[in-house]
């Protein structure tokens, strides 16, 4: 894809550089029948070299890349409409890259966006002071749980306080759904003031993907999706959506296990394999429930959420199941994890989910 674009643009960008020998007498240009003055020789020079700007930006990933191209490709409209009969053709190249523009355009200011309230979590974080796990502060939790963070390797490490979780994905956005789309996904998880921030992007086929946000901030939950980075499909609030992102926050608490000893998360014992955790924050309670295996290890948790946002939405069991273990840092949790949606006509296995790599108390990386 990114060979086409700049195909595109040094083609296009080349053409317009024929309008501007022409008007200077530098080569004979037959397929411009119409004579072109010198000052709109000019123009056409400066649409190519605008042209040529956003390919040097495009190349090197630089962001800015779009406003030369945008800019060219209204100089370039103008001149097109100007020499209609000769440079017709010239708007279908000027649309494609419009598309390509706009695309791109609408990305970065998602990315701004995110980059925005990514450094707003970041903030409020404060990394001196580290404490280290003790099996003190296990005393107070339910047997199964403390095993569990036992066989993770937490004690004598320091306490969590944020953690940089990249993922990689295959997901389902219906039941119905037979083919899995690929995806990759960055998040910024916080222990101290619960919160997250989670993005990913899925190819759904050449030339359509779709670019997602999920946050947790302040006991709120928040879901925004985009298509291409243009059109928003998704754009969620409210007490449904707090709740089910409280009880997703809750349940990731397995890759950042000193979480378990949140102030705000009460645990409840069920069995020797199982406990319950209920956690409330800024007013939105959630809970679920954790299944260990005799070893320890964390094997799988269930949460009754709310399958939607709106007024009618129901509550399902969401089961996330372990496939395989990693360790980060040398703490084992879980890296190959499945979600499940328990619906009436059947389970939903929407998100086939693979950890490459957790970074803890880490700062912002760029």
């Amino acid at each position: 894809m990114k060979i086409i674009v700049i195909l595109v643009l040094l083609i296009h960008g080349a053409i317009h550089l024929l309008g501007f020998f022409k008007a200077f007498g530098w080569a004979e240009v037959t397929q411009l029948t119409a004579d072109i003055s010198k000052p709109l020789g000019v123009v056409w020079l400066l649409a190519a070299l605008l042209f040529f700007l956003s390919v040097f930006g495009y190349l090197l990933n630089l962001e800015w890349w779009v406003f030369p191209a945008a800019v060219a490709v209204l100089v370039s409209v103008f001149l097109v409409i100007s020499f209609w009969t000769a440079a017709k053709y010239g708007m279908i190249p000027n649309l494609i890259i419009l598309v390509i523009v706009a695309v791109a355009f609408g990305s970065w200011r998602m990315d701004e966006k995110i980059s925005r309230e990514t450094s707003q979590l970041f903030s409020t974080l404060d990394f001196s002071g580290q404490v280290l796990v003790s099996e003190e502060d296990l005393h107070h939790l339910p047997d199964p749980v403390s095993r569990w963070l036992k066989t993770t390797g937490i004690i004598g490490k320091p306490k969590i306080k944020n953690g940089r979780v990249k993922q990689k994905a295959l997901m389902k956005m219906k039941p119905e759904q037979k083919d899995w789309y690929p995806a990759e996904a960055l998040q910024y998880t916080f222990m101290e003031a619960p919160a997250f921030i989670w993005t990913v992007d899925l190819s759904m086929m050449p030339l359509v993907h779709i670019k997602g946000r999920d946050r947790f901030k302040d006991g709120k939950g928040e879901m925004l999706i985009k298509l291409n980075s243009l059109v928003s499909i998704v754009d969620e609030k409210g007490e449904k959506m707090d709740e089910g992102t409280l009880q997703r926050f809750l349940g990731e608490l397995v890759w950042f296990p000193s979480l378990a000893l949140s102030p705000y998360i009460q645990w409840k014992i069920l069995d020797d394999y199982s406990a319950e955790a209920i956690m409330t924050y800024k007013g939105t309670s959630g809970s679920g429930k954790f299944y260990f295996d005799e070893a320890g290890n964390f094997v799988k948790f269930i949460a009754m959420r709310y399958k939607g946002n709106e007024s009618d939405a129901r509550k399902y069991a969401w089961v996330l199941t372990v496939d395989a273990y990693s360790a980060f840092d040398g703490i084992k949790v879980p890296s190959h994890l499945k979600a499940t949606w328990q619906l009436e006509e059947g389970p939903w296995t929407w998100l086939d989910l693979e950890i490459l790599d957790i970074q803890y108390n880490t700062p912002l990386i760029d």
